[in-house]
């Protein structure tokens, strides 16, 4: 017999079908939170092919140790520290690979320029708790009534964090000049 999940069960469901021998249920999770994570990884990367290879080890890890998952109802913060782990693995091995490369100056030179500014990346650096009311309200695509279910939080201190992550953006956009063209989107 099958696994029977629809969008409407909650993760702590997902994750028991997983558990209970229906690993085909974690594909729910992945299509809940992929967008949002991805997106909070190319805000970090600035590379959204990256973003989406990082996301898929950080799935799969996840997958792997779903077991040790102790809070079911906080999936989406466990992956995004398993991405962030994933990100620290990745930059320690590129430090690595450019220690032991002995042109690196042209390597270094022929690299394309990063741009000054992405809005991505002050999403990146927002603190955790601002930072996944945002990813799952605007890159998830969640109402804020689907944001406080997700998370277990109430829907006042979804609306709170994201009134809170908009000022701490808003800010950041300021300091980097490009607060009136940028603004616009977190109104």
């Amino acid at each position: 017999m099958g696994c029977q999940v629809t969008h409407t069960d909650s993760d702590n469901d997902c994750v028991a079908m997983c558990l209970n021998g229906h690993p085909e249920a974690f594909r729910h999770i992945v299509a809940r939170y992929d967008a949002a994570l991805v997106s909070y990884l190319a805000g970090r990367l600035r590379d959204r092919d990256r973003a989406e290879e990082t996301a898929e080890e950080a799935f799969a890890r996840a997958f792997m140790a779903l077991r040790g998952l102790r809070k079911p109802e906080s999936i989406f913060s466990w992956l995004v520290g398993i991405a962030d782990r994933v990100l620290k693995e990745e930059a320690r091995h590129a430090r690595r690979r450019f220690e032991l490369t002995e042109d690196f100056e042209s390597k270094a030179q022929a690299a394309p320029a990063v741009p000054d500014y992405d809005l991505e990346q002050k999403v990146a650096a927002l603190p955790m708790t601002l930072r996944e009311v945002v990813l799952l309200r605007f890159y998830g695509g969640l109402s804020c009534s689907e944001v406080s279910q997700r998370l277990g939080i109430p829907i006042g201190t979804v609306t709170k964090r994201l009134s809170r992550a908009y000022e701490n953006l808003r800010e950041s956009l300021a300091e980097s000049g490009h607060a009136r063209r940028d603004s616009e989107v977190l109104r």
